[in-house]
């Protein structure tokens, strides 16, 4: 995990518990920051300081040094990913690259001159879907939408939804894993995976190929909601990520789709803080899986 960072970096993280590290980001010429249990702080040479100025400083080569060697020293290998601004290295992270986007025929082509990367770093929780689960599949398995912002604990919850559906019910789980942070884990037997592919492509090769009964993926747009639809229309059941804060900002192409809706708490990581039905009327009781 992480060993594309430059030394500097991987030497400072080894003063820090990694389980609570869940972003870094390398700005060329900028102070090193990183999302540490909950708060964003500046990062040192023996760890998280309190000031800028005693931060550690990357600059463009060293930008340009960890995408390459997350990118195994094959940028064309990724080529279609940079199009859309990141890369995925070989363990789930997720760098974000930000640059010049270079265009062709009015499409973007690829992202060049390198300036930042925001390196999301994946996390293995065993058990953290399992409230979620229970309150909302304990008479039997429904559409989820899980909302909040950015960086609360979406995609590790339904990583470890895909096991336990997996372990309980044994059927048949596609992940549709368009960043490829979901399947970087331990997702169950009984799922199958397609990476980097756009939700639409996925959703429809994956019915047609894979018969799933539960498709699972993340950070779904207003854009996306035609191919959850068609995939709900074909009796398959879909477990999605957003980020909406609260139930009043739901957009409409989402309304009517999903059984349930999941709000986690912006303040905790992985806090379930809300859950309404396909109403939009809010669940203060449920019954026990158990």
């Amino acid at each position: 995990m992480l060993d594309f960072l430059p030394e500097k970096i991987k030497d400072a993280l080894a003063y820090l518990n990694q389980q609570f590290l869940y972003e870094i980001r390398l700005r060329a010429d900028k102070p090193t920051t990183i999302h540490y249990n909950g708060t964003y702080a500046y990062l040192g040479q023996y760890g998280i300081v309190s000031r800028a100025e005693q931060s550690i400083y990357c600059d463009v080569f060293d930008i340009e040094n960890t995408l390459y060697r997350a990118g195994e020293y094959s940028v064309y290998s990724v080529e279609e990913q940079l199009k859309k601004g990141f890369i995925t290295a070989r363990n789930g992270e997720r760098l974000g690259v930000a640059g010049e986007f270079v265009f062709e025929h009015g499409k973007a082509l690829s992202v060049r001159n390198y300036t930042s990367l925001c390196i999301r770093v994946p996390h293995e929780i065993v058990g953290c879907g399992q409230e979620i689960y229970q309150k909302c599949m304990s008479d039997k398995i429904r559409s989820i939408l899980i909302s909040s912002p950015p960086g609360i604990g979406k995609t590790t919850i339904l990583r470890d939804l895909a096991r336990i559906i997996s372990e309980y019910h044994h059927v048949n789980i596609l992940i549709c894993d368009e960043r490829g942070e979901i399947s970087a884990g331990n997702v169950g037997e009984t799922c199958d995976i397609l990476k980097f592919a756009e939700k639409e492509t996925a959703f429809d090769a994956g019915i047609r190929a894979m018969r799933p009964d539960i498709i699972i993926t993340d950070e779904l747009s207003t854009y996306d909601c035609s191919a959850v639809e068609k995939a709900i229309f074909a009796g398959v059941k879909v477990l999605a990520s957003a980020h909406f804060l609260q139930m009043d900002n739901v957009k409409k192409p989402f309304l009517g789709l999903f059984e349930r809706f999941v709000f986690l708490n912006p303040k905790k990581i992985g806090e379930v803080l809300a859950i309404f039905d396909e109403q939009g009327k809010e669940i203060r009781e449920w019954k026990s899986c158990f």
